[in-house]
């Protein structure tokens, strides 16, 4: 890991960490507010219809909701005005989210229910809050490469952290932006969950990428990759470890899957020159969704690793980014049939999207 990590504990007990570009500087600044210890009841449901779990996390109503810029808490303190962050100034933090969905706490705090269909378990797991940058008024595409590879060794060292939890079946890093996508906090910051199941989508591309492999002896995204190559309408960019393109039966009007050539199932397994080579990739594609319309799109970006402790030798990493915006001043709305019935209708073919993501960059 490239980056220089040190520990500290918030007023309330939850972890802090930081992340910095360059050694030496000094992070030890205390906590001075006078908090609660949080408390957690979060559970998982099961839902015998679709056979997945929903996470019911009743006490998350009160979290901070769209504060005034002069009030966010993920800025760093100032005198007079403590936040979330007690340094002055940071590169990258991760912080235990003081509102999350799934905490280990709620083991002790929710009981376990078998009543016939009605199954219920603490929502044990771990969430946490990624901050880019100390800047409040930038974004994850205006960093400069060297911090983007101290985001990736943040998300690779939390990734290691997080799998070993007892109950953790999944790690997911991903970023929220914009307003529109739902963003309640406009600092540059993503999340981490840790949950204590596979989240049902990713579930099924287990599934299906452990039966390519039974069936056919090999990676089922490793020879998309190669077909994607060898096709190249929707490819947008191509590195020496990555490639980068529009999925052919894309859900979303500008939708990228990133993907490196080599067969890893997670953010870990990369050596140094991939994330390297990666953190410029990435750049690259977020820039790229930002020139298609007047103003910056709202993006969500995710990265599907494998899960925990299943199906971990046919996972081929991935992220996905993807935006809401399917023209200027229009959005893809979840309608009836995507919100109903989960069919994703698009309105942008994936590639003429993929053109236009090739020509903005």
């Amino acid at each position: 890991m490239s980056a220089y990590r040190q520990r500290t504990l918030l007023a309330d007990g939850r972890e802090l960490i930081y992340y910095d570009d360059v050694p030496g500087t000094d992070r030890s600044a205390p906590d001075t507010r006078d908090l609660p210890a949080t408390a957690s009841t979060s559970q998982i449901r099961w839902d015998p219809l679709f056979a997945e779990w929903a996470v019911v996390a009743g006490h998350r109503q009160s979290r901070t909701y769209k504060p005034p810029t002069d009030e966010c808490p993920l800025d760093p303190s100032r005198p007079g005005r403590p936040t979330e962050i007690p340094a002055p100034d940071y590169d990258v933090v991760v912080f235990e989210n003081r509102f999350p969905s799934l905490s280990v706490g709620a083991a002790e705090a929710v009981a376990v229910v078998d009543d016939g269909p009605f199954r219920t378990r603490p929502g044990v797991g771990r969430c946490e809050v990624v901050c880019f940058t100390s800047d409040h008024n930038t974004a994850f595409a205006q960093l400069p490469p060297k911090r983007v590879r101290t985001v990736f060794d943040a998300w690779v060292d939390r990734t290691l952290e997080l799998s070993a939890i007892d109950g953790v079946e999944y790690v997911f890093c991903f970023e929220n932006r914009g307003e529109e996508i739902g963003v309640t906090l406009s600092h540059p910051h993503g999340q981490i969950y840790a949950y204590p199941f596979v989240p049902p989508r990713l579930a099924v591309a287990a599934r299906t990428a452990a039966a390519y492999e039974a069936e056919h002896g090999g990676c089922l995204q490793c020879s998309l990759l190669e077909q994607e190559r060898a096709d190249g309408q929707r490819v947008v960019l191509e590195s020496e470890h990555f490639l980068a393109y529009v999925p052919f039966a894309a859900r979303w009007p500008y939708e990228v899957t990133v993907a490196p050539k080599r067969h890893v199932p997670d953010l870990p397994g990369l050596d140094e020159a991939e994330l390297d080579d990666l953190a410029s990739v990435y750049l690259q594609v977020l820039q790229r969704f930002d020139g298609l319309f007047e103003t910056p799109a709202p993006y969500i970006a995710s990265w599907q690793q494998a899960p925990v402790h299943t199906d971990r030798d046919s996972w081929h990493l991935s992220a996905s980014v993807f935006t809401i915006r399917r023209a200027s001043g229009k959005l893809k709305y979840l309608a009836g049939s995507e919100s109903g019935a989960a069919v994703w209708i698009n309105d942008v073919l994936p590639e003429a999207a993929a053109q236009r993501l090739r020509e903005v960059g």
